[in-house]
């Protein structure tokens, strides 16, 4: 940490020398944007989620937020199979937790090409941060979706539907 700090200590100075020297000239400012995440996340009745990516041929599952909720505190997560390919529906893992146990099922048909190993250590990420698909997120796996998969992905819920969904069967 402290080298981070020497590092930005030495920048400083000359970058205000840079700013000083550069004020009596104008410089073209170059607009800043951030593009917007071409993700799209779909819902399965089961809990499952599904980000896929915008080439539409990769995605990261989970579980929801509301499946973690309600299954309690985590204590145990068996993750799916690398290299494995399988149909939608199919169980692909499990999670534990003080209260019960529940099959992780694939959202679309695809092929598990990376699985989240932090989970096997930290099982309670999938609690903390559920339907986050970050490197110490609560995603499940990565995957590769071919074109049954896409045409499995059209028939899940986009969130608005989830959220309809979820508050219907908490009644």
């Amino acid at each position: 940490m402290a080298s981070i700090a020497r590092c930005l200590r030495a920048a400083r100075p000359s970058a205000f020398a840079v700013v000083r020297s550069s004020a009596s000239r104008t410089v073209a400012a170059r607009p800043f944007s951030v593009t917007a995440s071409n993700e799209i996340r779909k819902y399965t009745k089961e809990h499952e989620w599904i980000d896929l990516a915008a080439d539409k041929k990769t995605g990261v599952i989970g579980i929801s937020e509301y499946a973690a909720k309600a299954l309690g505190d985590l204590v145990y997560v068996e993750l799916p199979e690398e290299g494995r390919t399988v149909n939608k529906g199919d169980a692909i893992g499990a999670v534990e937790s003080v209260k019960s146990a529940a099959d992780i099922n694939a959202p679309v048909s695809c092929k598990i090409t990376q699985i989240n190993l932090v989970l096997e250590e930290k099982p309670g990420n999938l609690n903390q941060v559920p339907e986050d698909d970050s490197h110490g997120g609560g995603w499940i796996a990565k995957v590769q979706v071919d074109e049954q998969g896409l045409q499995d992905f059209e028939t899940l819920m986009d969130s608005e539907q989830y959220n309809e969904f979820t508050a219907n069967e908490d009644h």
